[in-house]
Parts: structure tokens; sequence; C-alpha cells
């Protein structure tokens, strides 16, 4: 069996979170508020999000966001590869 390189995948996990932000980033930019709430109504099966979402992020909000979410999805990665390799070494 084939270990999970910990950083590896942790960094595959972080890049991949902070590029599903950018796309939200980018429907919001380009969709404007009326289109972002239908795009993520129907993204996410009919849940209203007319009331949560905010359209006057600042630059630096919008940067540390990227940051934080590439540091959680970098965290979870890390902790699959790391779950993994342990149940590897169980068997």
């Amino acid at each position: 069996m084939y270990r999970l390189n910990i950083k590896k995948l942790g960094f595959a996990f972080g890049l991949t979170g902070a590029l599903i932000y950018l796309g939200c980033m980018i429907v919001m930019v380009t969709a404007g508020k009326e289109g972002s709430i239908a795009f993520f109504n129907s993204l996410l099966h009919g849940l209203d999000t007319s009331n949560i979402i905010r359209m006057d992020v600042s630059l630096l909000e919008a940067f540390f966001g990227i940051i934080q979410m590439f540091i959680l999805w970098w965290l979870i990665g890390a902790c699959i590869a790391a779950f993994y390799n342990v149940h590897l070494k169980n068997k």
C-alpha cells in the first residue's frame, strides 16, 4: 500500500480550498447580489442565502479569507493523510 505524503496532500487541499474561495469571489463580482443569491441558492439545494450574502467585502478581508481557507483546507488534507497512514500501520 502507498503512504500519503501529509505535506503534499495538505497543500493540494489548501490550494483547492483557495481556488473555491476565489471562484466564489468571481461569482459575486460578476453576477452581483441577486445573481449571487440565485447561484448559491441553487448550489445549496434551495437554502435561502439572501440574508447571509454580504457584498461589501473589502480587499483585505477577502485576502485574509483566502489565507484562512488555505490553512483550514491544508489542515483537513493533512489530517486525512495522517489518518490514512495510521490505518495502514494498523493493518
